[in-house]
């Protein structure tokens, strides 16, 4: 049986297109992480725009998006051995990249035949400067009240150290660390925390787990009040950069509060998953320290 001289072409062009595109994809990440730029826009949407816009220059396939949805779809399943991400930071970035891809794919699809390249009048939108030259407030701060059960000391529960529960949030445990035990205890100016989490695991081979803890210290105490500001963290650092916490309580009645800055960019994307994930695990300390009540 004959082949098609001409499906054969465009299908090593195809596969051209699609190496090229990761490989691309690949460079960028290394200069990116050169220049510590790895958490600004240009990492988590101009990676992705460079994939599609080299599929396009590159592939030509009859149909462009589903070429760039198939290499952004290699490209994440390769990117825990080759980015040394872990598995949340995959799944937080992928609607990310879709979208990108997707915008320029649909773009290049509805292009007459022959100028798909037009796909590049996109690129200024896409890439933007956030992280890189334009900075976007970047402090956030979270609440959640949680109801203790009647007869609860919550400035005793407090003032010990946590035991920690099972994290039921469902964001939460997407490979977030999870914290294992704490040590210290008090509630006055200068008594500090030192929390132990589950070790990091990154996808890389042959990686060994990375320890990680948080300490914090007592910065403002009063009857009904407690702040405690983060001194030191290796759990969090890849995620956000968390300042402080602030548990309130009156009869009953427990808040606590999360200060934090936003470290990745774009805002419109990372800022309100950050935001959710920070209540989420203000409900987990609220919840530790009344006992799960709602």
């Amino acid at each position: 049986m004959e082949t098609d001289p001409r499906r054969e072409r465009h299908a090593r062009r195809t596969l051209l297109g699609v190496v090229a595109a990761l490989f691309a994809a690949m460079l960028v990440q290394e200069v990116l992480e050169a220049g510590r730029l790895e958490q600004t826009a240009l990492f988590y949407v101009g990676i992705p725009a460079l994939i599609a816009l080299t599929v396009v220059s590159a592939a030509r396939p009859r149909s462009t998006l589903g070429t760039i949805m198939a290499t952004i779809t290699v490209g994440l399943a390769l990117a825990g051995p080759l980015l040394d991400e872990g598995v949340v930071c995959l799944v937080i970035a992928a609607p990310l990249f879709y979208l990108c891809g997707a915008v320029v794919g649909v773009i290049a699809d509805r292009s007459r035949p022959g100028r798909g390249m037009q796909a590049l009048l996109v690129v200024p939108l896409l890439l933007g400067l956030e992280g890189a030259a334009v900075s976007l407030p970047r402090d956030g701060e979270v609440t959640v009240t949680r109801t203790a059960p009647a007869g609860t000391d919550l400035a005793a529960e407090i003032a010990a150290a946590p035991a920690f529960g099972p994290v039921r949030s469902r964001f939460l445990r997407l490979k977030f660390p999870h914290p294992v035990r704490a040590e210290g205890g008090g509630l006055e100016p200068g008594d500090t925390r030192h929390i132990v989490f589950t070790p990091r695991r990154s996808l890389g081979i042959g990686a060994q787990p990375t320890p990680r803890s948080m300490d914090l210290t007592v910065v403002r105490s009063e009857p009904g009040l407690a702040v405690f500001a983060i001194t030191r963290d290796t759990t969090l650092a890849r995620w956000l950069r968390l300042t402080e916490a602030e548990f309130r309580w009156n009869e009953g009645r427990l808040s606590v509060t999360l200060r934090y800055q936003r470290t990745f960019d774009p805002a419109w994307y990372f800022g309100p998953v950050q935001r959710y994930g920070m209540r989420e695990a203000a409900a987990y300390l609220a919840e530790t320290f009344t006992g799960g009540a709602v």
